[in-house]
């Protein structure tokens, strides 16, 4: 089979998540990924704690071939613009400072490597007095964005937020920005520069309430100020302990469908919920009542009712519930390897899905230094020069 992708060569020079996971979606799709990992090993391999499996490696490194070398000594730095004569992508999150340090600066590798698209996800952006902070997507997606303050409850403190989430958001920024580097180099025969950050992606994914104040109107503010969301658009605990979050944006023709999901058509027909004003007027006793309500029915009962008057809710699935969730099997969100370790039957899909075209089957990610002989060898190397890049530990290789 032949993959939408194949031919195209990506060295992923970059570490943890947001740079590594658009080099994933480019493996998915069958483009040669060669994965650079500093001596030792990438960090983000030690991510997993204690736990015996390594499962942030597994899903973001399949597809990979792994190669580590020194690229802070000249040798080391030698063998990277070996493996950049015939690649097509460097993907990286070295700040700008960081890379010109190194001699690798937008103007130097492209002087030298004119095809090649450089991608560059920072935690901040390239300008600036945060140019040189380093950022993760709890700090810089999450809080510096204004997303952590609008999670928070009225008068709370705000939740630290899950791993990766920000990460993940600005690798398909960064992927997709590198897909339009690719289609314009096939227009004009250059390579480009695209870079994106945690602070950039963040701020997109944030846009309504952003928008909003801009406007004048700050959303968080005037949460925190009222103590308590809408009725119509919040989180309700079930009889058996579960969560449903239920989302109405049309509280004047909904109200009567909701009241009769949860059997109050009687308060539907009174005239103080006769259009959507009076109904806001009195959302403090609609909220009570709906907690009741839900507090009193169990998940099932709640989630038929719901269907049958067509509206919007979700349930809030543990982790558990959602990897074996069948629908998302069926559209392949949680999707089959083909890796022989019983921890690791299933991952997670790309989200992208593209008529016609086909992912990759996934298998095991490379081992530290697994493939370091081999792409040396393959880079025009001799036997004895990858030898001495060994024994003066320029590059590491499988045990």
């Amino acid at each position: 089979m032949t993959y939408l992708l194949e031919g195209i060569r990506v060295v992923d020079l970059a570490s943890f998540l947001a740079g590594p996971g658009a080099a994933t979606v480019m493996g998915d799709y069958g483009a040669e990924v060669i994965k650079i990992e500093p001596p030792g090993g990438d960090g983000y391999r030690r991510l997993h704690g204690a736990w015996d499996v390594d499962y942030n490696w597994q899903l973001t490194s399949r597809h990979k071939r792994g190669l580590s070398v020194n690229i802070k000594s000249e040798d080391g730095k030698a063998v990277l613009f070996r493996l950049l004569e015939d690649a097509d992508v460097l993907i990286t999150n070295f700040r700008n400072d960081q890379l010109e340090e190194l001699g690798m600066s937008w103007q130097a590798l492209h002087e030298k490597f004119p095809r090649l698209i450089v991608g560059q996800v920072t935690g901040y952006g390239n300008l600036g007095p945060d140019r040189q902070r380093r950022g993760y997507d709890s700090t810089a997606w999450f809080a510096r964005t204004g997303v952590m303050e609008i999670t928070r409850p009225p008068g709370g403190e705000p939740p630290f937020p899950p791993g990766g989430v920000g990460d993940h958001a600005t690798a398909m920024s960064l992927f997709g920005g590198i897909m339009m580097a690719l289609f314009k180099r096939e227009r004009e025969g250059e390579g480009s520069f695209v870079e994106t950050s945690l602070i950039a992606t963040g701020c997109w994914a944030n846009g309504m309430q952003l928008q909003g104040a801009i406007a004048g109107f700050d959303i968080g503010k005037a949460l925190d100020k009222a103590g308590v969301r809408s009725p119509f658009a919040m989180v309700y605990k079930t009889r058996d302990d579960r969560h449903v979050v239920l989302v109405l944006t049309n509280p004047g023709k909904e109200f009567a469908e909701v009241a009769a999901a949860l059997g109050l058509q009687d308060w539907s027909m009174e005239e103080r919920f006769a259009d959507t004003r009076s109904i806001m007027r009195h959302r403090d006793e609609i909220r009570e009542l709906f907690v009741e309500c839900f507090a009193a029915m169990n998940l099932k009962d709640i989630c038929i009712a719901l269907d049958e008057h067509h509206l919007t809710y979700g349930v809030v699935e543990g982790l558990s519930e959602v990897v074996t969730d069948a629908h998302l099997i069926e559209n392949g969100v949680i999707i089959p390897t083909q890796s022989e370790d019983p921890l690791f039957g299933w991952t997670i899909a790309n989200p992208i899905k593209i008529s016609g075209e086909a992912c990759r089957p996934v298998a095991d990610p490379p081992a530290y230094g697994q493939d370091t002989r081999q792409l040396l060898a393959e880079h025009g190397f001799s036997a004895e020069d990858v030898e001495r890049l060994l024994q003066e530990q320029v590059v590491f290789a499988a045990e």
